[in-house]
């Protein structure tokens, strides 16, 4: 090992004042088993290093075809491997000098053995996270009531939230909020989506007693459901019903009350008029459509973004289903599908379609300008591909 002395001789011989350098020292030698395949490097944010300070974890997520992600409690993380010119060395006993305690003017010189080698380390990109996957595997086996007599459910697949955190890459706060979005609910530890005609005949059912009773749509008892919908389906299903398509809330004696989200009742309905028909005359569907909404509710076409696809360019004009859930979950695959159901967009029109795919701080009109070019028709700005479209 080096002596004092000698590390003084060599900053004379490079040239470099003791002065300009920190008192200390640090000399370095090489442990008897140093490989480079021992240690893996990741680099953190602060938010990340503050995570695994309080002793919570990172979990890598990913089936063998799928490129691995890093998820924390809440936010999804790309793991990309980057190389570095620079050799890293690992240092374990090592102190930058905010770590030193008051130290002397005087030389010092301390000795450290490194235990490891890298050129290369995990880097850290914050991603969106990767749900569509979630949907896929809860339709594997869609719930769609309970079984009748001896009538026993169909066979099918069905997964806990353990299941789904091994199999979907996403944090566990980002899954159990799709599991939300998508109307899912836990049945017997097992976590099943409705299937939507059962959906709609349970808020058929709740729809028609608010009619029945005269009630407000903003002021509907859940104890008065529960005990005139019992009967017809599991109380269980008609709470999850009111959660989904409405907002809970208790008045002053305690009594849980629902207000029905009007959007989300018309959307619904516009949906089950949708999924059976490949285009719609628009005029005919929204004369149709408020008439199957419940009395009281006004049907909207703002209600139907993303949901479905206005085509004023015929005569006359029409409207189809199009969900932006069914469209693909990468940025290139889901413009592709886009401009080749449709060469021009406006952006209204594609907005809805396109939102999801907003990573953070990003906007629509920054990835319309990335992967489409804008031009004027008519008077209208609209966007097409800026490259080949593949069907």
């Amino acid at each position: 090992m080096r002596t004092l002395e000698e590390v003084q001789a060599t900053l004379q011989i490079a040239k470099v004042k003791e002065e300009d350098l920190q008192p200390v020292t640090y000399c370095l030698s090489f442990g008897g088993n140093v490989s480079s395949g021992d240690y893996c490097l990741m680099e953190l944010d602060e938010t990340l290093c503050k995570h695994i300070e309080a002793g919570k974890s990172l979990i890598i997520r990913g089936d063998k075809d799928e490129h691995a992600v890093l998820c924390s409690e809440d936010k999804t993380y790309d793991l990309k491997f980057a190389d570095t010119s620079n050799l890293l060395l690992f240092v374990p006993g090592c102190k930058t000098p905010d770590q030193l305690p008051d130290i002397s003017a005087s030389a010092q010189l301390m000795h450290a053995q490194i235990w490891g080698v890298s050129n290369c380390y995990w880097e850290l990109r914050r991603q969106r996270p990767r749900l569509k996957k979630l949907k896929k595997l809860l339709m594997e086996n869609p719930y769609d009531g309970p079984a009748v007599g001896m009538q026993e459910e169909a066979p099918g697949l069905k997964y806990t939230m353990e299941d789904l955190l091994e199999r979907i890459q996403a944090s566990r706060e980002e899954i159990e909020a799709h599991l939300q979005n998508v109307h899912a609910c836990e049945i017997d530890g097992f976590w099943r989506i409705l299937d939507f005609d059962y959906e709609m005949k349970l808020l058929g059912h709740v729809t028609q007693l608010v009619d029945s009773e005269s009630w407000s749509f903003s002021k509907v008892p859940l104890s008065v459901c529960l005990e005139e919908l019992g009967s017809l389906e599991p109380k269980a299903m008609i709470e999850h019903c009111l959660n989904c398509y409405g907002r809970h809330y208790s008045i002053e004696d305690g009594q849980v009350m629902y207000a029905l989200d009007e959007d989300k009742v018309c959307r619904a309905t516009a949906q089950l008029l949708l999924q059976n028909a490949v285009k719609f005359n628009l005029s005919e569907f929204q004369e149709v459509w408020q008439q199957s909404v419940p009395e009281g509710m006004s049907a909207r076409l703002d209600q139907l973004r993303g949901l479905a696809l206005l085509d004023r360019s015929t005569k006359p004009e029409t409207i189809s289903l199009l969900r932006v859930e069914d469209l693909h979950e990468d940025t290139l695959e889901r413009f592709n599908s886009l401009f080749s159901l449709r060469e021009k967009w406006t952006q209204d029109d594609i907005e809805p379609y396109i939102q999801d795919l907003c990573g953070e701080k990003q906007t629509t009109g920054a990835l319309l300008t990335k992967h489409a070019r804008s031009s004027v028709q008519n008077g209208v700005k609209v966007y097409n591909s800026r490259r080949p479209v593949s069907n």
